[in-house]
């Protein structure tokens, strides 16, 4: 086991801005590096930026490659240095892994709600996620509803299924007013806010939470709705949604957040908006709800499992959304909500998501 070598995939590790599962690309190798182990990781990325400081135990192996990185400059590299075993936590397999691999499979959106991908990205996660699903000899699904949908949709047999949740980072927590007020000052939050966090894309069903904070609107004259996350795909239809709204003044589309200002940017809201069509996991659900912040979702995918105090609505209707925020913001309800949201956060830890991910990865290769 001392001669041990696991290469690991952290090409969507360190990019400048992260979404969800990015993040758990990051979290995930920090705590497999922070592991007693005697196992050896190679770290594999497609570009030569600046590595985490504390990625020293590992080996970096920089391989730069302008298209086709994973299927033609991976799979070159694992065939001319191979490892014992290929982790790949973010993104799919080389189409002919020339070694034994796991890889994470973080949703299967893509064919439940087919209308909300471009064409030429359904289809590339469509045969990439079958090809590296059948590649794999183990498979990390990182929720019950993923492990369903990888049965259902590509016949995964349960036994090659290992569930293991995100984390939350420690960093998520409720902080002080005097943190809020730089937040709210720095971004221009003067008012109230209800929040939403998360790639602006159709998926999201923003269009309806606009539609939602419409119907609000017309009672609670202080309170508006901020939007944090990037322009995504398809999201023609959001921006004019957003321009036409007669409360677009009050509608604040703040762009990606600095990861530094996301804790007190969450603690800072009236409410924690997420009316997804579809997750495979949810993981701001449960940054917003260690944060101290009620939590208003939907029973899409994963999130009726990972969302568990959330008050949940019908996220095809707008009028639903809207009574669920109205509810959320009761003061004895909200604070209900909150105790039960920090309570149900602290069971998911990223030292857990290591500890049972470096166990999937010896199991692949037979290691006790």
């Amino acid at each position: 086991m001392s001669t041990l070598l696991i290469g690991i995939d952290a090409s969507r590790a360190c990019r400048e801005q992260i979404t969800g599962t990015e993040r758990y690309a990051r979290r995930v190798i920090d705590g497999l590096l922070a592991l007693p182990s005697p196992v050896r990781f190679r770290l594999y990325l497609d570009r030569t930026d600046p590595i985490p400081a504390d990625w020293t135990r590992a080996e970096i192996r920089p391989i730069p490659f302008p298209r086709l990185w994973t299927h033609l400059r991976l799979a070159c590299e694992l065939r001319q240095n191979p490892v014992s075993l290929l982790f790949v936590p973010a993104h799919v397999l080389p189409f002919r892994c020339p070694v034994p691999a796991v890889v994470t499979v973080h949703d299967l959106g893509y064919r439940y709600e087919p209308d909300a991908h471009p064409l030429a990205q359904r289809l590339y996660l469509e045969l990439g996620t079958r090809q590296s699903v059948r590649q794999a000899r183990l498979v990390i699904a990182i929720s019950q509803a993923t492990a369903r949908d990888l049965a259902r949709f590509y016949r995964v047999p349960d036994d090659r299924i290992r569930i293991v949740p995100h984390g939350v980072d420690e960093r998520f927590f409720p902080r002080p007013e005097s943190e809020r007020a730089a937040v709210r000052q720095r971004y221009g939050l003067a008012r109230p806010f209800l929040l939403f966090v998360g790639t602006l894309q159709p998926r999201k069903n923003i269009v309806r939470l606009v539609q939602a904070f419409e119907l609000l609107a017309r009672s609670e004259k202080e309170l508006d709705l901020v939007l944090a996350g990037k322009r995504g795909w398809l999201a023609d239809s959001i921006e004019q949604a957003l321009a036409s709204s007669p409360v677009r003044h009050r509608i604040h589309w703040i762009g990606h957040v600095a990861e530094e200002d996301l804790p007190a940017l969450y603690s800072a809201a009236e409410v924690f908006v997420y009316p997804s069509l579809y997750e495979g996991f949810g993981l701001p659900v449960l940054e917003a709800m260690a944060s101290g912040v009620p939590v208003v979702t939907t029973r899409r995918g994963a999130l009726e499992e990972i969302a568990g105090p959330a008050l949940f609505c019908d996220p095809l209707d707008p009028r639903d959304i809207a009574e669920a925020i109205r509810s959320a913001r009761d003061p004895q309800r909200r604070a209900r909500l909150v105790a039960a949201g920090q309570e149900h956060a602290r069971h998911f830890t990223w030292h857990r998501t290591a500890t049972e991910t470096l166990a999937v990865l010896l199991e692949a290769v037979g290691a006790p």
